[in-house]
């Protein structure tokens, strides 16, 4: 597929950048409303470009298949652009591809939908968005395709388990979650995958794709009305849930610490240790996520690179990280090294969180972390494509309008004790799940 940014003449493409890069530094005047149909839409009107980025976006990710159906959440995404009533899968392409558009599946833990880029002059942003209406509103699963889709996953399934990377992941999210939703895969298992039938990805479709549970994020060459237009074109032909989607259950926390060891015969040895963290507008947000950036964040000056690969060279890179979802997404610390120096590095890392939760970073090293994250800022906003990002993220949350613009202040009032308080408080080493894969098994 011809993606719009490649028919773009050169000049464009460089007039973009620069227009994007100033846009960064001014407030976004974000406009919300309902459609008709109960779709919430955001949008950011800029005719800086000839350009519309925009993405529906539905609660139908991985943690909405049920436990028997893991999978069936993506495959149920990647079936709807293979055939609607109308149009055959290399149609679709072509048609994208002929008007120099770019659609896209999103898919995570507690999302599902499409992205779109393209044109806004008539002729290319209508066939485009007639394109993606149809994709979201007439999909019809053909039989052949979603055997197709089922085989090509099966295999890359496979292949994952003989992934150590795959392995830990798997193993730590099942530790991690036991069973809440966020320990489901989002390709889902070799022997959920396999006994699925079409049937149930129509089925999925037909209870998670709904108006009402819509999110519609427009970022470009618009005025309100013709966003508007498009929003209501675009969600009015799904289908009406009678009743609320029912919220995800929430994530238990762990009593006590776990350890599970899986032998590979890989020389790398993968180290995964973590706990449930925070989930999306947590007050405890700021203050965790600028310890974090001094923890394990901030790439090269962190505290686990320093003492992990710098001072003692176990790893080329390690990190931390929080992942806020509609409920508490994993806090977790990965390591990568070689298996003859797997349990010596783990020490360090276990040693260097239990430290900082015990102490917190320096004055210095928050002030550093402050300004990196406010110098840097303007770089997570530097095109439409991010800010179409950021907008789904801000209507599928319910987040404030204001979140960007407030972006920056919130990091710089947040104190050191906050930060210290906050990483006590909510962070506990010895409760940690841990899992390596090298070497022996055992657990």
């Amino acid at each position: 597929m011809i993606s719009a940014s490649a028919r773009l003449p050169k000049a464009l493409l460089t007039a973009a950048c620069m227009v994007a890069a100033s846009a960064a530094n001014a407030t976004l005047p974000i406009q919300q409303w309902q459609t008709t149909s109960g779709a919430r839409v955001l949008f950011v009107e800029t005719h800086d470009l000839p350009m519309l980025d925009l993405a529906v976006d539905f609660p139908a990710g991985a943690s909405r298949d049920a436990a028997d159906k893991s999978g069936a959440a993506s495959l149920t995404l990647g079936l709807m652009r293979t055939g609607t009533e109308a149009l055959g899968e290399d149609e679709i392409s072509e048609r994208l591809a002929n008007v120099g558009a770019d659609m896209s599946g999103r898919f995570d833990m507690d999302r599902a939908g499409y992205g779109l880029r393209t044109l806004s002059s008539a002729r290319e942003r209508d066939e485009a968005l007639g394109l993606l209406m149809a994709v979201l509103q007439k999909p019809t699963f053909p039989q052949q395709n979603f055997e197709r889709e089922q085989q090509r996953t099966l295999a890359g399934l496979r292949e994952g388990e003989t992934k150590p990377e795959v392995l830990a992941d798997r193993e730590f999210r099942h530790l991690l979650y036991g069973g809440h939703p966020y320990s489901l895969r989002g390709s889902g298992q070799v022997e959920t995958v396999a006994k699925l039938r079409r049937e149930d990805v129509v089925d999925f479709y037909r209870q998670h794709f709904t108006a009402g549970d819509a999110v519609v994020s427009i970022i470009g060459d618009l005025t309100r009305s013709e966003a508007g237009a498009i929003a209501e074109q675009l969600t009015a032909g799904l289908s009406r849930r009678s009743r609320p989607l029912p919220a995800l259950p929430p994530v238990a926390r762990l009593e006590t610490g776990q350890t599970s060891r899986i032998g590979h015969p890989a020389t790398q040895a993968h180290i995964l240790i973590g706990q449930p963290g925070i989930k999306r507008l947590d007050p405890d947000y700021f203050p965790l996520f600028l310890g974090n950036y001094v923890l394990g964040g901030g790439g090269f000056s962190s505290r686990l690179n320093e003492e992990i690969r710098q001072k003692r060279g176990y790893a080329y890179s390690t990190y931390s990280s929080f992942n806020p979802l509609a409920q508490e997404g994993p806090f977790q610390i990965a390591v990568q090294t070689k298996k003859e120096q797997a349990e010596e590095a783990l020490k360090v890392a276990q040693d260097t969180l239990a430290r900082f939760v015990a102490e917190g970073p320096t004055q210095q090293e928050l002030d550093a972390a402050k300004q990196n994250i406010i110098g840097g800022f303007p770089l997570r906003l530097d095109s439409n494509k991010k800010i179409q990002d950021y907008l789904s993220v801000i209507g599928f949350y319910r987040l404030p309008l204001t979140y960007l613009d407030d972006f920056p202040a919130q990091i710089e009032r947040v104190t050191l004790e906050q930060v210290k308080e906050a990483w006590r408080r909510r962070v506990h080493p010895e409760r940690m799940v841990t899992v390596i894969v090298a070497g022996a098994e055992s657990r």
